[in-house]
């Protein structure tokens, strides 16, 4: 047997290891066609030790490390080791047999097999698979007792770990792992790796270690971080020359990552810090509750959770901001993420954080650099995140005006990346994904595990989400991930859930009680959240189970406003604006469905004439008018000084008006809706101090209308029973009952007791509606066991026992799915969610729409459109409504767009690929699949059942 030493200097390998394959060029570009196995396992190896090194967030290294009996020490050398052996399943006959000339090549030095058979069962040997049984046997050899959760890592790279039934199924053939010879391959390799790393000597001590599931997660993600970057061609390529330093230099060098943000020095006073961090007025100061939060977070167990509760407008997301850098400093954490509802409140938060991270100073580099990423399906077409997007320089990252570096790297770019980057604002879906079961899940842990997490407007969220986000935070809190929770009108009960489901992450679950608990009263620790209402609050972890509560005086921002109802009537509706507004006015009209925005829009113009404009604001507008729209609202309905206000105007909006638009209305309608986005909604009501105001409306005032106001209880109207749960609807009348009687409604001091008794368990009401509202909580708790057991269905497990592997962690998942199917697995839908892009059919071809800014562009439909087209028609999706998504016709909805138009020339374009068109005439019409479908720049799409 012939030896020959790596380029390392390391020990030798035998010439039949050394022929074992890793890697073939299938495009035939690279000098050499293959890349041998001891290659890529020495590439990811070193390279690994470069992220643990360079790249890591401190709080990840030390999650791992303090597992190890050797700390980071022993934590760096494991995850060289288990990237160096990751692809050891493929010294196989399984694998080798993929290539007939390499497997020639390994058959002509002793590694046989018998082709047929390996052909034929191969599929029951993947190699990832094959590599956690093969390491898995190595380790037992070493003596180990249960090698599992280390194996897994290997298990695990290619984005699913092994089931049982899957290692039983290589085990069961061991024809498929080869025969003496193979094995001693696999374990030269595998003893030539523990060397090269450093293992071999710590293996002995490795096993007295179990490692968690959230640590074998976070090594799994790091190993396939090393594992995609050394089988980047570009940056190692097919090349067997130089050394192994010199290859890794020149490939970490070229692939430029960013280094991870190292939190500075807070300033001295919580004054120092917002003024050195956020754009204050001359001479203002933080208000109490950003003060509160401040302070708390420099003194709460870190890690921990903080939930913060405070009026609309109070500056929650500055106050988080500020608790992200302490505890960030406090944990080594080294970035943030902040979850928002939707996509509109995403993009909105990016340029905040953005002016946020310009101040943000760096502990070792300064100023330094900040990778940052805007996670959702429609990110390219926000301009301030495409702006960074395409700056030239080689690493993706670029320098602000300001002297920051801000940049999105390139490598970062894909989905399933979304995450790695440092500072992330996303939707909440990015963050529920990490309690879905689905391939490549370990790397949005790592992603996550290594930041603080920020989660807006956490009422937001209903039953089917909040299953999702509870087990996010158990895996949070097993990371030791800081969380701050933010809401203006968060139900007690909620504010307990959220809590305990974290320390069940943080602290395990809780100690099932003994004999000598018997007859003892079970004290829950979370028991006191569940009454407490006081307003505004800042509630973090206890350093055991339970969490401290603490108030603070309010900004003395508060309103006192007026509720009324009114008749669902559109001439009642018309009559009181032209009253109210005679002398001039803004006034804001939120109903529960677009099709009563709509419908209150046409009636409100056909009554008031000309002289009152008006205006609709709702979801189903293409991106680039939504955008549009959402801009307008702000310009115009902003805060003082920021455009010319109009001398009358009405605007009907959807729920798109509820949360994160700073906009400011003189007058306020609404549905009749659960009380909490009530309030909501009345915080968009006289929300800046202004002078002008006409005499009809200095008191701010708010009518309730889409009931029956004559039966007992109030009757919602359909379209609203279709969005809510009716024993919402009603205990949010029966709450505000008093303040519709004449008991003025005060802000911020009536929004926790509003809250708690709307959610909580006491019957409200009059006695007279205590039937319906009985049958309708009845109602109520069977759809919330419905939709907890669907959500289920999909939801990860939580983070097991010490010493419990991976194993059949996805078993049962979604597979790889597209953020559109995911988005589906993680929010209650009754039918998938559908966008569809939307063009104009003119005589001579399709065009972008020619209202929108460059618009008018024909579009080829037999080629690929040429850049910047691509983008261009991209920016026109348009959300399909849930009457043309509903299981019952979304295949006939989806087979009539798809014979409208041949694109599959379309399919090689990133921007196009996959997309529906929806293709309207001049007149903006279009019939598809038995619905008319009408589609205008100022009112949005209108769908109707086809006559």
């Amino acid at each position: 047997m012939t030896l020959m030493t790596t380029s390392t200097g390391g020990p030798p390998l035998s010439d039949a290891a050394r022929s074992a394959w890793g890697k073939t060029d299938r495009t035939g570009a690279a000098p050499v066609g293959w890349l041998p196995l001891w290659r890529h396992l020495a590439d990811s190896a070193d390279v690994a030790g470069r992220l643990w090194e360079h790249w890591l967030s401190p709080a990840v290294r030390r999650r791992i490390a303090d597992e190890l009996p050797g700390g980071d020490k022993d934590g760096r050398t494991l995850a060289v080791f288990l990237a160096g052996v990751h692809d050891i399943g493929k010294a196989t006959p399984a694998f080798a047999i993929q290539s007939q000339p390499y497997a020639r090549r390994m058959h002509d030095r002793g590694l046989t097999f018998q082709a047929p058979l390996i052909e034929a069962d191969r599929r029951f040997a993947p190699h990832a698979a094959a590599g956690h049984v093969v390491l898995a046997d190595w380790l037992n050899d070493q003596g180990w007792a249960d090698p599992h959760p280390y194996a897994v890592v290997v298990g695990g790279h290619h984005g699913v770990p092994p089931t049982d039934e899957l290692l039983q199924g290589v085990q069961s053939r061991p024809y498929l792992l080869g025969d003496p010879a193979w094995q001693d391959v696999q374990r030269e390799l595998l003893a030539w790796m523990a060397e090269r790393s450093g293992a071999g000597d710590r293996l002995t001590d490795w096993d007295q270690a179990p490692l968690s599931q959230p640590v074998q997660a976070a090594l799994t993600g790091l190993v396939i971080t090393a594992d995609w970057i050394a089988s980047d061609e570009e940056l190692f390529p097919y090349l067997l020359a130089g050394t192994d330093d010199d290859r890794l230099r020149l490939g970490w060098d070229h692939l430029a990552l960013p280094t991870p943000w190292t939190p500075a020095p807070t300033p001295h006073g919580v004054d120092e810090l917002f003024a050195a961090r956020f754009d204050l007025p001359p001479g203002a100061a933080p208000r109490p509750v950003q003060r509160t939060v401040a302070e708390l977070a420099e003194t709460m167990p870190a890690p921990g959770m903080m939930i913060v509760e405070a009026a609309m407008g109070e500056g929650k997301t500055e106050a988080a901001l500020a608790a992200a850098e302490i505890l960030a400093r406090r944990t080594s954490a080294s970035g943030c993420y902040l979850a928002l509802p939707t996509r509109a409140t995403s993009d909105a938060m990016f340029g905040r954080m953005l002016s946020w991270l310009q101040r943000l100073p760096d502990a070792d580099t300064g100023r330094g650099e900040r990778d940052v990423r805007l996670a959702h399906g429609k990110a390219a077409l926000n301009p301030e995140y495409d702006r960074l997007r395409h700056r030239p320089l080689p690493s993706g990252i670029a320098q602000d005006a300001g002297g920051t570096d801000l940049g999105v790297h390139a490598w970062f770019a894909g989905g399933k990346r979304a995450l790695l980057s440092s500072f992330v604002v996303g939707t909440i879906d990015q963050l529920l994904f990490a309690a879905l079961r689905s391939k490549h899940l370990v790397l949005r842990h790592l992603g996550l595990a290594g930041k603080v997490v920020i989660i807006d407007e956490a009422h937001a969220y209903d039953v089917f989400m909040g299953r999702f986000l509870d087990r996010a935070l158990q895996w949070l809190g097993g990371y030791g991930v800081p969380v701050v929770v933010l809401s203006a009108t968060l139900p007690a009960q909620r504010r307990a859930e959220l809590m305990e489901a974290y320390d069940r992450g943080r602290l395990g679950p809780p100690p099932k009680p003994g004999w000598r608990d018997r007859g003892k009263p079970k004290i829950d620790p979370y028991a006191p959240l569940r009454t407490d209402l006081r307003y505004p609050l800042v509630t973090v972890s206890a350093a055991e189970r339970g969490a401290t509560a603490t108030t603070c005086a309010d900004s003395g921002r508060g309103a006192t406003v007026q509720l009324h109802r009114l008749d669902d009537d559109p001439a009642a509706l018309a009559d009181l604006l032209r009253e109210r507004l005679a002398d001039g006015g803004c006034a804001l009209v939120v109903r529960n469905t677009v099709a009563r925005v709509q419908q209150t829009a046409a009636d409100l113009r056909a009554s008031l004439g000309p002289d009152t404009p008006v205006a609709v604001a709702h979801s189903r507008f293409m991106a680039v008018d939504r955008a549009a729209k959402d801009r307008w609202l702000r310009e115009t309905f902003g805060p003082p000084g920021t455009a010319a206000r109009p001398h009358r105007h009405v605007v009907v909006a959807s729920q798109v008006a509820e949360q994160s638009l700073d906009i400011d209305f003189d007058l306020l309608v609404t549905d009749l809706a659960p009380v909490d986005l009530i309030l909501q909604r009345i915080g968009r009501l006289h929300r800046h101090s202004r002078t002008g105001r006409a005499a009809r409306l200095t008191t701010p005032t708010c009518w309730i209308t889409g009931a029956d106001w004559t039966t007992e209880p109030p009757q919602p109207v359909p379209g609203s029973r279709r969005v809510y749960q009716t024993s919402a609807l009603l205990r949010a009348a029966a709450v505000l009952l008093p303040h519709l009687d004449g008991e003025a409604l005060r802000l911020p001091a009536d929004i926790a007791p509003l809250t708690q008794a709307a959610y909580g368990d006491t019957p409200v009401g009059p006695p007279a509606w205590q039937p319906a509202m009985a049958e309708a909580q009845a109602r109520a708790e069977e759809e919330t066991t419905a939709k907890s057991l669907k959500a289920d269905g999909f939801r990860l497990a939580e983070p097991g026992e010490p010493g419990a592997s991976l194993i059949n962690w996805l078993t049962g998942g979604v597979g790889n799915p597209d953020e559109r199917t995911a988005r589906g697995h993680v929010r209650d839908t009754d039918g998938e969610t559908l966008d569809v892009l939307l063009l104009v059919r003119t005589p001579d071809g399709l065009v972008v729409p020619p209202w929108i800014d460059g618009g008018g562009a024909a579009v080829p439909t037999g080629s690929v459109p040429r850049w910047p087209l691509p983008r261009q028609i991209a920016r026109c999706t348009l959300p399909l409504p849930r009457t043309m998504t509903a299981p019952e016709v979304i295949d006939d909805v989806i087979a009539a767009l798809e014979q409208r138009i041949d694109l599959s020339a379309w399919q090689d374009s990133a921007w196009l690929a996959g997309e529906l068109v929806l293709d309207v005439d001049t007149d903006g019409t279009a019939t598809v699949a038995g619905f008319a479908l009408h589609y205008d720049p100022h009112e949005g799409l209108r769908v109707e059942r086809a006559a």
